[in-house]
């Protein structure tokens, strides 16, 4: 049977690519070198396929046809979506074999998703992947949330789901060894008059109920308070998937800044794979 080997997470704005000199030295190590201890954590854990958690930005997806949950189930995946991102074009490899099982068991627990054999993945993915130092090396499975245009999945919701993911990923009949890794968020704001401020007791509180490993007062406050920390804090659900598949405990908060500059509040996250 396939074995879970960890469940990670990390903010994945583009303007870290972009715009690399809009802050200063030391925060951008600081933040790069997040990144690259992320990537050594993953690459320590073995992993043969990433479930990558995102969200589309209006690349596959518009209001004619916006599913809540697509789990992508081909082979290769081009990227970056986007001709501004400033990052190389890279054909993601795919697993379509492990991206059906997925199907089949949200299908069987009576979830609902769409799924796709043709999708571009975009900043949410490469942005971190890069940083990460992750690159190619990794077959790519995506599952992408709706994060963007209301009516949104509920927060319980994706805890429900990341719960299903980690039950499809014990049940898979392969060898392979499946990790879990999460992007976007925390607080930040596109597009909008509150675009680059940063709610920093927002992402702390909401970082700190994941280490608390309470579902209760987790998804409590991430569904009253998410609105406070802007759109673009939406993406937390994406890392509820992540804990959820990680069992809902054993969060760690690996690196945490408040950056402005960059418009986002930077995370990322790790959770303990132990029972």
């Amino acid at each position: 049977m396939a074995e879970f080997v960890g469940s990670f997470a990390a903010s994945h704005t583009p303007v870290m690519l972009n715009f690399p000199n809009a802050v200063g030295d030391a925060v951008r190590e600081r933040v790069y070198t997040a990144f690259k201890e992320l990537g050594a954590a993953i690459a320590v854990s073995r992993p043969d396929i990433l479930v990558l958690v995102s969200d589309d930005h209006l690349h596959n997806f518009f209001l004619d046809n916006f599913p809540a949950f697509c789990i992508g189930a081909g082979n290769r995946y081009p990227a970056p979506a986007e001709h501004w991102l400033k990052a190389p074009a890279v054909e993601l490899a795919g697993d379509a074999g492990f991206g059906a099982h997925l199907l089949g068991e949200a299908l069987n627990a009576d979830f609902d998703p769409s799924f796709s054999m043709h999708l571009t993945l975009d900043h949410g993915v490469l942005t971190p992947l890069m940083l990460a130092g992750l690159g190619e090396q990794l077959k790519i499975v995506p599952l992408l949330i709706n994060c963007v245009q209301p009516p949104l999945p509920t927060m319980r919701r994706c805890l429900k789901w990341g719960r299903m993911l980690r039950a499809a990923i014990d049940s898979y009949p392969g060898d392979e060894r499946i990790a879990v890794l999460a992007t976007g968020g925390v607080s930040h704001d596109v597009a909008t008059p509150r675009m680059g401020m940063v709610n920093e007791p927002f992402d702390r509180e909401f970082l700190s109920l994941l280490e608390r490993g309470q579902e209760e007062p987790l998804a409590r406050f991430a569904t009253d308070h998410v609105n406070e920390a802007g759109n673009g804090a939406e993406e937390i659900r994406n890392w509820l998937v992540a804990h959820g598949a990680a069992g809902g405990r054993g969060f760690h908060n690996r690196f945490y800044e408040a950056v402005p500059s960059w418009y986002t509040g930077i995370a990322l996250g790790s959770w303990s794979t132990q029972r």
